[in-house]
């Protein structure tokens, strides 16, 4: 912060009798900050010869206009969050598209089991190219895996992970080791940023129809409402979600957008010890969810 201040000595000398001396003085102010008050500006006037019967008049007083004030930091406690997920990983975004900034980023290289997240890249490739927009739909709000293994086969396999991931610039995004098992695709949530980004810029409007329209019963029976649509209370929002299975660990997966104009993406990627039951599990990305939006 740079401060100005001075003292100015006004000299009035009438025939040799004395002298009137008039100090004005200026208060620091500081340039525009979100975390400082400005201070008030005041200017003084006096006249060198006041009238006996003159009434005081007041000393303006200007006053600066409001700075407006940022946004304040996330408040979110990344190692409260860890903690959330005991024994397990926890990789957390949250981008606000209004200010082009994350408001919340935890772990995001951090690599993951893509599970169902990367029914977002097969959408893509699958639209791009003239593909059934209402089984790419279905795929992508049911969660649909049948309609997922046929589309991975029928447009390329692994080359659609490493293709998207060319185009987009995906850096911590691989293809799976084994061709067949598209669910086995690596992601990291700074990656699943911007995929969303992708959709929303020049992705068929299909995509995010899809979206919106998530049941709450996964073609396969799984509750896919946990993270965000749980967590929403009441805001809009547009999701797709992850989960796997028969390993040592879970995967379970929160991502999309929330809020008006589609304001927030967020994305929570999560991996549980096997101990840990789904719905457990659920629970414990809902409430992460649920700290990021508060």
């Amino acid at each position: 912060m740079r401060k100005l201040s001075g003292i100015f000595l006004v000299g009035l000398c009438v025939g040799a009798i004395g002298a009137v001396a008039v100090t004005i003085g200026h208060g620091a102010v500081q340039a525009p900050r979100a975390s400082a008050a400005t201070e008030v500006l005041t200017t003084m006037s006096e006249s060198a010869t006041p009238s006996p019967e003159a009434t005081p008049t007041p000393s303006p007083t200007t006053t600066p206009k409001e700075t407006p004030k940022a946004e304040p930091p996330s408040t979110v406690d990344a190692a409260e969050l860890d903690r959330m997920l005991a024994g397990g990983h926890v990789s957390a975004i949250v981008f606000d598209r209004q200010r082009g900034a994350a408001t919340v980023s935890l772990h995001a290289d951090r690599g993951y089991t893509s599970a169902s997240l990367v029914k977002l890249l097969i959408a893509l490739t699958v639209l791009n190219r003239g593909g059934p927009t209402a089984d790419v739909q279905r795929m992508l709000s049911r969660s649909d895996d049948d309609l997922a293994s046929r589309f991975w086969s029928a447009y390329g396999g692994p080359a659609i992970v490493t293709g998207w991931a060319k185009k987009i610039g995906l850096t911590g995004t691989q293809a799976p080791a084994d061709p067949g098992r598209w669910g086995d695709t690596r992601i990291t949530a700074k990656d699943v940023v911007k995929i969303y980004q992708y959709v929303l810029a020049h992705g068929p409007a299909a995509i995010m129809t899809a979206l919106r329209a998530a049941t709450e019963q996964g073609s396969d029976g799984f509750r896919q409402y946990f993270g965000i649509p749980d967590a929403a209370g009441g805001r809009p929002w547009a999701v797709k979600q992850g989960w796997s299975c028969c390993g040592p660990t879970r995967m379970l997966h929160t991502s999309g957008l929330v809020g008006d104009d589609d304001r927030y993406i967020v994305v929570v990627l999560s991996e549980h010890p096997a101990s840990v039951s789904y719905a457990t599990a659920s629970k414990r990305v809902t409430a992460v969810v649920s700290a990021l939006l508060a």
